[in-house]
């Protein structure tokens, strides 16, 4: 049967079904480091995620489905992020929900996870999200994966399908945006570009996909597949509000992934290509779409050595084609076509897999368009600036206490522009400049 014979048999009703399926009693399943026996600190750099440990990439690829082959053990786990942020320069317009132009104290999120083995060939990582500044919960990432490992020409190799409802949430390495630095981010403020890609959580929640992938050698990484859109009261059942919906995808949509790795133990690498293009109808009732089309390189380097100094250095780049027909029907742009381009770098370093700081770079790019950046005085989507982050992760270690039931880390972040919506200074016409938006981010995360 072809990848594309098998898609049309996923509906979003067999997605729903299966998350009801795999969360009843019957199926059972431990969380990742209770199925595994081993501390978080094995998975994750810094214990913590969800930056990966060479162990906790092939994890991911296999399945979620490595154990140490006890019984028993529970398959929920949590987590719960809550923070206080500070910009620069208090908010235009205050936040929604009662909350203050600036200084604000929240709990951001509250999730709970259905993740681990479900069968000897069958593992999940399902999230659902209650929002603390919204007080809406909703289904979150979701990643539903069958993975197989055999052999081809004497080397190892694993062949999967992922069910999953974000491109991307599948990869195993932390260079697409889903999983990249900064790995927690303010609810207010401002943390990062206001325009993004379509590759950068554009249609995530409101899609469905099947990816099918292959592991060679330990090494050789390929994956592709296709989505399509949640209808859009399949959508309002999930918890996702609908003024969000970004439109209908059109059919033929394609997501692939090309990457080389390489676990040398004491130090590990990695070098790929990713793709993904579609096309969005923004309302659902008039025949125009806007097409995009991404193409990125990434690559990482990691120093584990005896796992007490682990230095990480990695970076993408993402270049992506428009064509803006719905667009420019409803007069929201100019040109019918346009790019963006988007560019992320980071280095990270952990000391006893307790104290972490991280430095990263971010750069977003594209043409001018008059009526698309109608509100920048330059017309133009430029943003570039930095994060910097100081974290502490006291449990997660072997020899912690509550392992691995308690986890938490203490963070702060600072986001910093040099550039916002086109300009320095005066970026929105009322004076305000690109400094002002520079964000305090001060974050408690816990995983239980």
């Amino acid at each position: 049967m072809s990848l594309r014979s098998m898609f049309r048999r996923v509906s979003p009703g067999l997605g729903l079904a299966c998350l009801l399926l795999w969360a009843s009693p019957s199926q059972a399943v431990p969380s990742y480091a209770r199925q595994t026996g081993q501390d978080c600190a094995a998975c994750h750099v810094g214990s913590f995620g969800p930056q990966l440990t060479p162990y906790g990439i092939k994890f991911k690829i296999g399945g979620y489905t490595d154990s140490d082959g006890k019984d028993g053990h529970v398959p929920v786990s949590g987590m719960a992020v809550a923070s206080f942020t500070n910009t620069n320069k208090k908010l235009a317009d205050p936040p929604d929900h009662g909350y203050n132009r600036n200084n604000n104290v929240s709990v951001d999120e509250i999730s709970l996870f259905l993740a681990g083995r479900l069968t000897e060939n069958l593992g999940s990582f399902v999230q659902l999200t209650y929002d603390g500044t919204s007080g809406d919960s909703s289904i979150d990432q979701m990643d539903l994966r069958l993975a197989h490992a055999t052999s081809l020409g004497g080397r190892d190799l694993v062949v999967g399908l992922s069910l999953n409802n974000n491109p991307g949430v599948q990869d195993p390495f932390n260079t697409l945006s889903v999983w990249s630095f900064p790995y927690v981010t303010t609810p207010f403020g401002y943390s990062g570009a206001e325009t993004g890609s379509f590759a950068n959580g554009a249609v995530e929640q409101r899609v469905l996909g099947l990816t099918a992938y292959a592991f060679y050698d330990n090494s050789w990484y390929a994956e592709a597949g296709t989505y399509r859109s949640l209808p859009r009261n399949t959508q309002e059942k999930l918890g996702l509000d609908l003024s969000e919906d970004p439109g209908r995808l059109k059919s033929g949509s394609a997501y692939w992934r090309l990457a080389y790795f390489k676990d040398l133990k004491t130090q590990a690498y990695s070098a790929g290509l990713f793709g993904l293009s579609g096309s969005l109808q923004p309302d659902r009732n008039v025949n125009q779409f806007n097409g995009y089309n991404d193409i990125g390189v990434d690559a990482m380097y990691q120093y584990l050595g005896t796992r007490e100094h682990i230095v990480t250095v990695q970076g993408s780049y993402l270049r992506e084609h428009q064509k803006r027909s719905a667009l420019l029907g409803s007069g929201e742009a100019t040109n019918k076509f346009g790019h963006l381009s988007e560019l992320k770098l980071n280095t990270s370093y952990t000391y006893q897999q307790t104290w972490g700081a991280s430095l990263g770079y971010f750069s977003t790019r594209g043409d001018s368009d008059s009526a698309l950046y109608a509100d920048n005085t330059r017309t133009r989507p430029n943003t570039s600036g930095g994060v910097m982050e100081l974290n502490w992760t006291p449990f997660g270690k072997e020899a912690s206490w509550g392992a691995p039931w308690a986890n938490v880390r203490l963070g702060a972040q600072y986001t910093f522009y040099g550039q916002y919506n086109g300009s320095s200074k005066n970026y929105d016409g009322t004076g305000r400049r690109a400094s002002d938006n520079n964000t305090l981010f001060l974050y408690v995360w816990t995983a239980f």
